[in-house]
This record gives structure tokens, C-alpha cells and sequence, in this order.
């Protein structure tokens, strides 16, 4: 489908549900190589108000990904909860012919890590977006997931990257090695709770004025261990270059922790968050083969998807420099 196709259909999408309005400055927006993401105003008697629109890319996603209708549902009971999430006006039908996908209030913040974590006019919230995400992180835990959300253990995780990695029928020692220190390694389960399953640096909007103003992408999102958001947080690629700040590359673990910890309640288990951290790691990689294969079977057009494949040997390396220390690095 062209840009002209999706522009005439989402025109008559918008109309069905917000009633005569005006589509203006329309456009596809970079990032997000799972998704098709839209911005765009609408115009009418209540003025000007910018929207998103949240589409699937292909028929094909990852094995734990969810189908954009109940991604819709979990991100707008996280909006109701107090999470700084977009509210979702609307949900497409089959007849709408845009695909499985949601229109959104549009956030302000800048979402790129490159510029949250190097240009002057973050300076003033960068040091204050661990706590943040902390606090954040454990209302999201305290949600209630809606029922029709899958139950992935640590025990059924490790099964589905194992079954998702060999498919693609490419042997990789060290993805071998870290799925039998998972195994090897599972934390005591305690208690299930609403996971975003994507809490990252990249996945966050963020504005000078106040930091964290929108989390996005709840396409992973399940009940599980809440530990497995903090130790996905803290993966080296969400670094992005700044690997001695642990936490997406702006903050320390201990920011992050105590802020969870003063949030939810609970005290946070560090061997489980150095569990999931590895397991985020092998996760990457396996989205990485997943994106590989997608570019070269699919016929859409996708430097994004060859670029993010291309970065299995940085998952290999980060995962033999967890195994070899031993401990959080």
C-alpha cells in the first residue's frame, strides 16, 4: 500500500470516529522497525489536534509480540492507571483496510537516544530519568493486566527465544551457551504482574521541562516477573555508546532501584534483574536474526531491519562479557 492509498483510507477512518474533520501534514515517522507509525492533525470545530497512528508493518512479528488491538487495551488501562502513556481514541476494523493498528493522542518529547543523552537541553533532566523510570516502572507492576495477556515465566521465555532462535537455522555458540545459563540460572517466581516487556532507552519520550513523558510501544507487554523490565532496562545496546551508565545509558542501577523500591514497595531482587539482563540480551539478538530474516524474505523495503540484523555479534560479545565477570557489568 503507498502513502496516498494509507492517506485516503486513514481520511475515512478519522471521519468515521471523530465525526467532519480535516486530515493536514500527514507523514510517516522513522523508527519502530516492527510497526508502521503515522503523525498527523486533525482539523475541525474544537481547532487543531495532533494524532498517531499505530499500524502493524507485516503479517509476520516476533512470537511474543501482541496483536495491535490488545496492545491497544494494555496501553490504554496503563494511560487510566497514571502511567504517562498516550490515550487511544479508537481501535481499526477489518473494514478500515489500514491493517491491525490503533490512532493515538500524539505526546510531546523527543524519543532518539543519541539526542536525550548528548544535547544541552537535557542536561537539566538526564540525571533524573533512573528515578523516574523507576517510578514509572513500578506503576506499571501495581496495573492490573487484562485477562486475555499471555503468562510467560522465566522457564516459558527461555523455551520460546530457544524455539525462535533455531528456526532461523543458524548455529550460534554463544546464543547455546547463554540458553543453558538460563536455564541453569532461573529466578524463584514470586509474583505476576502487568510487564511492559519494551521499558527502554528509545522507547521513552522525553522533554526538558519534566523528563519522561510518554513510554511507548507496549507490543511485548505480558504478565511475568516485574524484575525483567529493570534488568531489559539496563541491556548494554540501550546504552547506546554510554556502557558505564548502566541504566539506558543516563543512570545507575542504584538510582533506578531506589526509586522502584520507594514506589512499589517491594525490594528489588538484584541476582533476578542480572537474570533478566542476560535473558534481555539473548532477547535482542534473537530480534536481531528475527529482523535479519524478515528484511530478506519480505518485500518491503527496510534499511532499518538490515541494519538491526547486522547487530547479532554486539548481542554475542555483551553476552560473553555478562557470562565471563560473573556479575553485573
Amino acid at each position: 500500500m503507498d502513502n496516498n492509498q494509507i492517506l485516503q483510507r486513514l481520511t475515512a477512518v478519522v471521519e468515521k470516529h471523530l465525526g467532519a474533520v480535516t486530515i493536514d501534514n500527514a507523514r510517516p515517522l522513522t523508527g519502530g522497525a516492527a510497526s508502521s507509525t503515522w503523525k498527523f492533525d486533525v482539523v475541525g470545530g474544537d481547532g487543531r489536534r495532533s494524532l498517531i497512528l499505530r499500524c502493524a508493518e507485516t503479517e509476520e512479528q516476533i512470537s511474543t509480540g501482541l496483536q495491535k488491538s490488545l496492545e491497544a487495551q494494555v496501553q490504554q488501562a496503563a494511560f487510566v492507571g497514571g502511567v504517562p502513556a498516550a490515550e487511544v481514541l479508537f481501535t481499526l476494523a477489518p473494514s478500515d483496510q489500514l491493517g491491525d493498528g490503533y490512532v493515538m493522542d500524539c505526546l510531546a518529547g523527543e524519543s532518539i537516544p543519541r539526542k536525550i543523552l548528548r544535547n544541552k537541553e537535557f542536561d537539566c533532566v538526564r540525571p533524573n530519568l533512573a528515578a523516574q523510570c523507576g517510578s514509572i516502572l513500578a506503576r506499571i507492576h501495581a496495573l492490573t493486566p487484562p485477562k486475555e495477556l499471555s503468562v510467560l515465566t522465566a522457564a516459558e521465555q527461555i523455551r520460546r527465544q530457544a524455539a525462535d532462535y533455531r528456526q532461523y537455522n543458524q548455529p550460534l555458540p554463544v546464543f547455546e551457551l547463554a540458553l543453558r545459563w538460563l536455564e541453569r540460572n532461573q529466578p524463584k517466581q514470586n509474583n505476576l504482574t502487568l510487564v511492559h516487556g519494551d521499558f527502554r532507552n528509545g522507547n521513552l519520550l522525553v522533554t526538558p521541562e519534566q523528563g519522561i513523558n510518554g513510554v511507548l510501544d507496549w507490543e511485548l507487554a505480558h504478565q511475568g516477573d516485574p524484575m525483567e523490565d529493570l534488568g531489559w532496562l539496563c541491556v548494554n545496546s540501550w546504552r547506546f555508546g554510554n556502557r558505564h551508565l548502566p541504566v539506558g545509558g543516563f543512570g545507575s542501577r542504584e538510582a533506578l532501584f531506589a526509586a522502584y523500591e520507594q514506589a512499589a514497595g517491594i525490594k528489588v531482587d538484584s541476582k533476578a534483574v542480572h537474570f533478566w539482563e542476560v535473558f534481555g540480551v539473548l532477547k535482542w539478538g534473537v530480534i536481531c536474526l528475527f529482523m535479519c530474516k524478515a528484511d530478506m524474505k519480505n518485500d518491503i523495503c527496510s534499511v532499518e531491519r538490515a541494519a538491526i540484523g547486522r547487530r547479532v555479534s554486539e548481542t554475542e560479545v555483551d553476552l560473553l562479557t555478562l557470562l565471563a565477570a560473573g556479575v553485573e557489568s
